[in-house]
């Protein structure tokens, strides 16, 4: 290295990519990721509430039944939350920093808390719409069309510029 040169955080690979729209591949790689995170928080909540029945009630203590529906709706629930706190606080999930993506508005910044809960309801709800990423030259999905938000290559820690 030469005096004077910077060295960058970014991965030498990956610096042609840094700000550009992420494709299909990648952010379904960091959907997965965030859902298995959602999951083992939704497990570690179902092992903690049985643990706290059986220090209350050893002798007649029995695992609650995990039904479908509640089941369902809590890991939604759950799901909506991460997202949201993840994508107003930084822009990224724990599957986006894993992947180096970052999701931003339309002018490159953070997302405004009610975007976000806005874009995690939709993701939630609309999984597929991740799908039109996979055409056209934006890589825009249903969820960024209506709410006018991106999801970028981003490895540099801290908050969008």
């Amino acid at each position: 290295m030469r005096t004077g040169e910077q060295v960058s955080i970014v991965p030498r690979e990956a610096q042609p990519y840094q700000g550009r729209r992420a494709g299909l591949v990648t952010r379904s790689i960091a959907g997965v990721i965030d859902a298995v995170v959602v999951v083992v928080a939704v497990l570690a909540g179902y092992v903690a509430v049985n643990g706290l029945l059986f220090l209350l009630d050893p002798r007649g203590f029995r695992f609650s039944e995990a039904s479908p529906l509640p089941g369902v709706t809590t890991g939604l629930l759950v799901l909506v939350a991460y997202l949201c706190v993840a994508w107003s606080a930084t822009g990224r999930t724990y599957g986006c920093h894993v992947m180096g993506l970052r999701v931003v508005s339309r002018h490159g910044s953070r997302l405004r808390p009610h975007v976000a809960l806005l874009r995690a309801v939709f993701c939630a709800l609309f999984p597929l719409g991740l799908l039109l990423c996979a055409g056209g030259r934006q890589h825009s999905s249903l969820q960024d069309l209506v709410l006018r938000t991106s999801v970028i290559y981003d490895w540099r820690p801290g908050q969008p510029r």
